[in-house]
């Protein structure tokens, strides 16, 4: 009979402690909102785009302003066997005064930071730690207080990142 004496304040000690433990990591749990790669708009699309890699017909093929890659791709031809999407090449003619793509420290992952002169693996894995524990970046001279970024990596590349809400 004593024994059973110790279960409830055991039961109701687990209880809250799991309460406790799952309110933590819900707290932390943030629903980042996905990846978005923005090409700056042009008057108008260029005319002709080229597929290469590994594609049955590699060559230009004509634009449409709704044409997406897989229509592109079914239009010459489709890829060949066993053809990963990442052998594929697409080359777009560059447009006068079109503007470099800016890119969301709020929203970037590492392989997209890494682009960035002056920013590899560890500034790029840096900038996210950073982002994780502190939140969002507010505006983007913040990114001067990610260890190991000083105003000599910061100004080439500060015409290059933005910080979205």
């Amino acid at each position: 009979m004593s024994s059973s004496k110790y279960w409830t304040p055991v039961t109701i000690f687990l209880i809250v402690a799991i309460a406790i433990s799952g309110t933590a990591a819900w707290s932390r749990y943030r629903s980042y909102q996905p990846l978005e790669i923005a090409l700056a708009s042009s008057p108008q699309p260029p005319e002709e785009i080229y597929i290469g890699g590994e594609i049955n017909n590699p060559g230009y093929y004509p634009l449409k302003t709704k044409d997406t890659i897989a229509t592109l791709i079914q239009t010459a031809g489709g890829m060949t066997s066993n053809t990963h999407p990442d052998q594929i090449k697409l080359y777009l003619s560059e447009t006068e005064n079109e503007a470099p793509q800016k890119i969301d420290l709020n929203r970037a992952e590492v392989w997209l930071l890494t682009t960035l002169p002056g920013i590899g693996d560890k500034r790029a894995k840096a900038i996210i730690d950073y982002r994780n524990r502190n939140g969002p970046f507010r505006n983007k001279n913040e990114l001067s207080r990610v260890a190991g970024i000083g105003l000599k990596t910061y100004e080439p590349i500060k015409q290059l990142i933005t910080v979205a809400d």
